[in-house]
Formats: structure tokens, sequence, C-alpha cells
């Protein structure tokens, strides 16, 4: 193993992390330089790369077949192009000062039967940080309990579906009500399960205003699954074998064989604070444009483990989506490779499902704008995702925020079935362009019976929104 200290006539590329924006950064650096210009040396302490973490509540429902299926490159292929990866690794320092990273052999210390291998440092010229996000795991009774599950990696799924398998009830908690927590309720009906939803908020989806977060409720309850909102977790509750038997709110216990933890996810930086590099509000490294970190020339960082500029609110923010993290590993490989590309922003686009219910959001909540400052005004309606004559019309919900006095788009937020959740890019692109209801209004969409009412719904909203910005002048 290289070591600090050994002669090198080429530039080392260090990445910490082998999923999306580690590997995609290593990828896009050997594309503009070659071995000869540039070793790359990659290390993962998992047993995966380059996968969808956001495939895997699909994968545990049934809907993907394969685990391998999830796997957009594995090791062997990023050898193939000169791509040093080290797989079952685990960095375990960094040392800025001596351009250096401390690793771990974890599979060496598990074929010797001992908690950890061999340590060794590697020098770099570069470095890339992308250790991804953790999910959290609130210090409570019973929470470490072996049937208690996070689900973030290709590990951690392959670990709950080891449980369900294994598992002869057929009850199951889901705590946690965002993305990972309706996605991981749906999966466990599938699989034939009970399902209940605890849930500390007031209706599912804290990532949707609570009036839009109803309907999601609603398609959960039909569904067969329970929700139990406004009911914060006290303890897991573990019989005498060490496992879980139930989760306890302050109010009653949900009898539960398999518990899964969908409270969501914060930045894995523990390496990062240690070595003294720059946090954001909500524990992400802070970068610049170039994903370089803030006040080190050498490092770059991307993927979960960073906080992004809003460019609506003007904030930082912690968005843990896998879109992301791809692109901020193409242009940290860019720039690290000698070349030169930005990461501007976002304004917080995402999309799931439950059930046929599709649901999207993009900008800011009410409660986010109100944050930051804003005033506005919010107007919701109700169309169809095809004109109303032509069959498989599907009803959807739209909610749109706009500044007041500018008309200036804010949020918009929409709940439906088929054809309704892509429907949010329009207003992704609008907002990244910082459109005015008004403006909006003009777009030139695309329309046919099959696809859309003549008037969008998105445009149906805007144009009330209109409405609304003119009536509070």
């Amino acid at each position: 193993m290289p070591m600090s200290g050994t002669s090198r006539t080429r530039e080392r590329l260090v990445v910490i992390g082998g999923d999306a924006a580690g590997m995609s950064a290593a990828s896009q650096a050997r594309r503009l330089k070659g071995p000869d210009e540039l070793e790359i040396v990659a290390f993962e302490r998992g047993h995966f790369t380059s996968y969808s973490a956001c495939g895997i509540p699909y994968w545990v429902g049934g809907d993907v077949g394969e685990r391998d299926d999830l796997i957009a490159r594995t090791p062997e292929e990023h050898r193939e192009r000169a791509i040093d990866l080290r797989m079952c690794t685990e960095v375990v320092r960094i040392d800025v000062q001596g351009r250096r990273v401390l690793a771990r052999d974890l599979a060496a210390g598990e074929e010797a039967g001992e908690p950890s291998g061999a340590e060794y440092w590697t020098a770099y010229d570069k470095l890339v940080v992308a250790t991804g996000a953790r999910p959290l795991r609130p210090a409570l009774p019973g929470i470490d309990a072996p049937n208690v599950h996070g689900v973030q990696t290709l590990d951690d799924g392959q670990a709950l579906l080891d449980t369900l398998t294994g598992t002869p009830g057929r009850r199951a908690v889901v705590i946690g009500a965002g993305y990972i927590g309706v996605e991981m309720a749906e999966a466990l009906v599938k699989r034939g399960y009970e399902v209940t939803v605890v849930n500390r908020g007031e209706e599912p989806m804290s990532t949707l205003d609570p009036d839009m977060g109803r309907l999601v409720h609603d398609a959960m309850t039909g569904m067969g699954i329970r929700m139990v909102n406004g009911a914060e977790v006290i303890a897991i509750p573990t019989g005498d074998d060490g496992r879980a038997r139930a989760v306890a709110t302050a109010d009653a216990e949900y009898p539960a064989d398999v518990v899964v933890l969908g409270i969501g996810v914060r930045p894995e930086t523990a390496l990062a604070r240690e070595a003294g590099l720059p946090l954001g509000e909500y524990g992400g490294l802070l970068t610049d444009l170039a994903m370089r970190v803030r006040g080190h020339d050498d490092i770059w960082a991307g993927g979960d483990c960073v906080e992004v500029l809003d460019l609506v609110s003007g904030r930082e923010r912690h968005i843990a989506l896998g879109t992301h993290a791809n692109k901020h590993g193409q242009v940290i490989g860019s720039n690290a490779g000698g070349g030169y590309a930005t990461f501007p922003g976002v304004v917080g686009t995402a999309v799931s499902k439950v059930c046929d219910l599709e649901i999207a959001r993009t900008g800011l909540r009410e409660k986010d704008a109100l944050a930051a400052g804003f005033r506005f005004v919010t107007v919701t309606i109700e169309s169809t995702s095809r004109a109303g004559y032509y069959p498989g019309a599907a009803p959807m919900k739209v909610k749109m925020i706009a500044e007041r006095r500018t008309g200036r788009l804010l949020g918009v937020q929409i709940v439906g079935r088929e054809g309704a959740g892509k429907r949010v890019d329009v207003a992704a692109v609008a907002l990244t362009a910082q459109m005015t209801v008004e403006q909006m209004t003009a777009l030139d969409l695309g329309y046919a019976p099959p696809f859309s009412p003549v008037w969008d719904p998105v445009l149906v909203a805007a144009r009330k929104a209109v409405a609304a910005v003119r009536s509070d002048r």
C-alpha cells in the first residue's frame, strides 16, 4: 500500500466514498487525465459502489428484482478504468496539514476475526470528500436492537431483507414519514406486512405543507397503513431475546416484528469536523461554486455530506438526493482533472409516490418563505392530468406560492395520480429562471387531450396566482 513520503512523479487524487459523488468525480477526472498524469485512489467502507440508494425501497418492495439491478458500475469496472478502488476500507482520519489520509482495512480485520484491520497512510495532492449521509438514530432505549433498521446503503437494504426473510411475524412499524418512511411503508405493505407509521409531524411528508400532506395521509390509510401523526417515539421496547417487540410513544405501544427508521439523514461529516474543515448550519461541508471546500484549494466535497445554495431563499440547505450527488461529482472531477465547471445551486425539486399517488415539490413551502422573510400569496387549484373528456383523466391538486407585489414564483407542490409528478419540472425551470407567475402563464407547453387539458394544471395555478398577486396590491 502507498505510504506517506513515497516518491511520486504524477499527481494523486484521493477520493473518500465510493458512491454517486465520489465515483462520478473519479470517473470524470479520469476522462480528462490519463493514468500517466493522474493517479486516482478511492476508498469505500462498504461492499458496493455507484449504486442507486433511491431505489432501495423499490428493491425491498419487489418492484426491482435483484440488488445488482441498482448498481450502475461495479468495483471491477472502475478498476478497469485505472481507478485504484479499495473496498471495505474506511478512512478514519484526514491530515490536512500533512496532505494524507489514514485508512483502515475492514476486510482484513473481518478475515482475522478482529474488529478492524491494519491502518495505513496514503498521501494526496488533491482530495475529494464524498462521505454521504447517515440515517438519524436518536438515543432511544432499544434503538440498537438487531431488527431495527436504517435504510441508506445497499448494505442496509440487504440487512433489512435478511431480517424480513428470517422473521416469522408480519408486523412492521416505520418511524418517520418523510420520503424514505413513506416509500418503505409501501414496500412493507407489498411484502404482506401490517404497517404502522409513527410520525411526530402534523401530516406525512413534511417537505409539503400540511394541507398537501393530508392527501398523502389519505392515500396511505387507503392502502391499509395505520397512520399515527403528532406522536413522539420515546422507546423501542425489546423482548428477552434483545429484539424489538414494539415502538412506544407517550400514549401507546405499537407491536413490531421489524422496525424501520425513516426519520431522515444528516451529513456524515465527523471526519471533516475532526480535520477542521468548515461546516454549515446543518452539519454539512461548505463549498464554493466549484465544489471546493472553502479555504482549501486542493480539497473538494460533494453529495449528501455538503450543504448547497438554495437559489430561491438564498440560504444554504442540506438536501440528500442522488441527482445532486452525481452533478457534484461531475463538477468536482472536471475541476480536479484540470478542467472547469461550477454547481450554482438548487431549487429543491423532489418527487415520490405512494401507491399510485404521485407527490412532487419544488421551491419553498409556506414556512420556508416565512423564514426567508418573503411576503407571499398562496393558491390551490384542482385539475386533471388529461382533457376531462379523455379516458384516464386523473385528478391532481396544485399549490403555488408567489411573492407579493412582484409575483415572483416561490414554490409549487403537486399531488395527484398518473401524470402529476413530473409536471413539477416546469415549475423547477421557472424557479431557476426567477420567472413571475404572470410570465409563466405565457409558457408554450405541449397540449393534446391524452396529455393535458388545454390549460395545463401548472398554468391554471399560475393564472390564479396572478389574480391573487394583483388583488393584493
